[in-house]
This record gives C-alpha cells, sequence and structure tokens, in this order.
C-alpha cells in the first residue's frame, strides 16, 4: 500500500514509520516541515492511506494552534480532493477538542474539517481523540510531562510536581500504533462522524509517576527491578530507559571478592527473589549449609564443578557433574545441606537464583559440612 505519513519526525510519526517499514512491502511517503508543497501534491496523488499525524502543541504564538490544527488539516484535504484521491484518512486530534481553549478549539475545527470531507468525498476517516502519550522517542519539555522526568531524572536533574495528586490519562506509544495498524487493515467502514479511542488507558496520579521514575533510576543501586506484572510499570520502565544518556546505559556491580573468586548481586525482585553471579577459584569449596524455606536454583555458564548433596541427618551424598560446556540447571531442595567445588584448571562462572533476597534478620541458612 502507498501511504501518506504527515509529521513523520515527530513522536508519533516515527514510531508509526517504524512499524510500516517492517512490512517490508508498504510504499511510505514522509511528510514534515522541510517539504514542500510540490511534496504534497504528488504524495495525494499517490496515496491510498493517510496518517495525518502533523500538528501544533506548543507555539511561539497562541495563533500557530490554529494554523496548525486546522490550516494544514486543510491544506492536505484540498490537495486529496485536487487528485480525486480515495484514500483513508485517519486524523490525531486530542480530549482537549471538548474543552473551550485555543488548542482543544483548534483541533475541534481539524475534526469538523475531515468529517466534512469524508461526507463530500465519501472517503473512510477515522478521528482518534487522544489523551497523553508516552514512550520512546518523545519530546522532553513538548509531549508529555513523562518525557521531562524520565529525560530530567536520567541527568539528575530536578523535576518540578505543582500537584501530585492530579491525575494524568496516558496511552503508551506502542498500544496506539498497534491500534493504528489495525485500521490501516481493516475493510469496515468508519461510520460517519465517530470519535475514536484507545483501549487501553492508564490513569494515574502524577506522584505515582515521579515515584516510579524515581524507583526505575534507584534501581541500579538497590538492584531492585520494577513490578513487570504491572503494565503501566512495564512501559513506563522501558521508556526511562529510553532517556538514559548513550555514555551512561552501562554501570557497575559491587563485587565481594576474596581469595576464593567473588560473590555479586545482579538483580533483585519483591516477589521472585535474586539473581547473583558466583565466581570460584580453581579447587574451592564454596557452601556447605541447607535452608528450611528458601530455595535456590544454580546454572554453571564456565568452567566445570561438582555440586554434592547430603539430606539432613542422612549418609548418602549425591553428586552432579556441571559444566560450561552444557548448560544445565540444578534445584537445590531444602532440606539438603549442598556445596559446590570448581573441579577445573580455570575460574569456574554459576548464576545463581533464590526465591527471596537475603534478609540479615532471618538468613535461614544453616552450615552443616556435605
Amino acid at each position: 500500500m502507498k501511504i501518506l505519513v504527515t509529521g513523520a519526525h515527530g513522536f508519533v510519526g516515527k514510531n508509526l514509520i517504524e512499524e510500516l517499514k517492517k512490512n517490508g512491502e508498504h510504499t511510505i511517503y514522509s511528510f514534515d516541515r522541510e517539504n514542500s508543497q510540490e511534496d504534497l501534491e504528488l504524495y495525494a496523488k499517490e496515496c491510498e492511506f493517510v496518517f495525518h499525524l502533523a500538528g501544533v502543541n506548543r507555539p511561539v504564538e497562541e495563533k500557530e494552534f490554529m494554523e496548525g490544527n486546522f490550516g494544514f488539516t486543510s491544506d492536505l484535504l484540498k490537495a486529496l480532493k485536487r487528485h480525486n484521491s480515495q484514500a483513508s484518512v485517519l486524523i490525531t486530534s486530542s480530549i482537549q477538542a471538548e474543552l473551550d481553549n485555543p488548542y482543544g478549539k483548534s483541533k475541534k475545527a481539524g475534526e469538523d474539517l475531515i468529517f466534512e470531507y469524508s461526507e463530500e468525498t465519501g472517503a473512510r476517516v477515522f478521528v482518534y481523540r487522544l489523551p497523553n502519550l508516552f514512550g520512546k522517542w518523545s519530546r522532553p519539555n513538548y509531549n508529555t510531562v513523562v518525557a521531562t522526568f524520565c529525560y530530567n531524572l536520567a541527568r539528575d536533574m530536578e523535576i518540578k510536581i505543582n500537584d501530585p495528586d492530579a491525575e494524568m490519562k496516558l496511552v503508551y506509544i506502542d498500544d496506539l500504533i498497534e491500534d493504528f495498524i489495525r485500521k490501516l487493515q481493516s475493510e469496515i467502514d468508519s461510520g460517519g462522524r465517530q470519535i475514536l479511542s484507545i483501549d487501553t488507558v492508564y490513569t494515574v496520579k502524577l506522584g505515582k509517576i515521579a515515584e516510579l521514575i524515581y524507583s526505575f533510576k534507584s534501581s541500579r543501586e538497590n538492584k531492585y527491578i520494577p513490578d513487570m506484572s504491572d503494565g503501566f510499570t512495564k512501559k513506563l520502565y522501558s521508556t526511562y530507559l529510553s532517556f538514559i544518556p548513550e555514555n551512561n546505559f552501562s554501570y557497575n556491580l559491587k563485587m565481594n571478592v576474596d581469595e576464593r573468586g567473588s560473590f555479586t548481586e545482579f538483580i533483585k525482585t519483591s516477589d521472585r527473589g535474586q539473581v547473583s553471579v558466583n565466581i570460584s577459584k580453581p579447587g574451592i569449596t564454596k557452601g556447605n549449609h541447607w535452608h528450611h524455606t528458601k530455595n535456590e536454583k544454580f546454572l554453571v555458564v564456565s568452567g566445570e564443578g561438582i555440586i554434592r548433596f547430603r539430606k539432613v541427618g542422612a549418609q548418602e551424598i549425591i553428586q552432579y557433574k556441571v559444566s560450561g560446556e552444557k548448560l544445565q540447571v540444578v534445584d537445590i531442595p531444602v532440606g539438603y545441606t549442598h556445596n559446590i567445588s570448581n573441579t577445573g584448571t580455570n575460574d569456574m562462572v554459576t548464576i545463581m537464583w533464590v526465591n527471596e533476597c537475603f534478609d540479615p534478620g532471618k538468613p535461614d541458612t544453616y552450615f552443616l559440612e556435605v
């Protein structure tokens, strides 16, 4: 399909175009501020579907709202009519179209214009009234407060919260693009003056958004990763990561080093335990303890060794050979004292998962030789 995208270099436009490229069969006409009227005429003549995403959010002068959100929409539709185009047109509006302010009025004018165009030409139109959007490639101090918070906190800059109890309605960019693609592939008529919205909208207090982003920043120190079972938290965390400066993608972990090797905590969670990296020198044995409730999984990823078990109160010793040449997870059941020995000539590296984070007040770890 031949697809025209206006506002191609904006937040939504960039995400949409990258998704459309994945198909590999679409011809994409990207239109933005630097394009000419001649480009618009050519694209209007050729296109079969229009994503009209161009608009003005934060103008220098108030009159730019109407010029950008109504004026260019008028220019686009006139170009389509000059070429007798029957292309479907999807336009992004705002929930502020219901409000009596300059921005809302300009968006409402754009909506009315597109509906009149549909009635006159018979073309399918889709009008989306959107709340605030968030996600990768958004612009701080322009698109949403989420982008500003993420940008500032990732750079140790202050953020300003006037009312932490103020509620925001937010849509994640990937959810929006997914809905747009469905409309592109749909054969169903949009049905006159129908205002569309996205199914997945998050209503979150401003203070909660800030609290979460602060926790993302501190996770590099305390190693606690966010609760990914919560859809909003998961998407907000991805957004935050997209704002980390390129010279700050990596961060150090504290290695607890002694003559036996090292032990380094990697990831902690509030409900699924933690992951650590254990390095053992050749000939070294670690462990010789057992647990009541705490349980673990060991995965040797480099080197070779033996994991030994003995049930508390029994005499029989059970052995499992482990090696980085054959990745094999070994469960560490409760009630068995256990140890792990490096039997090779190089350092042995073991990934260790435990079902609960270490609590010095209740370690549930009891020394007993295997």
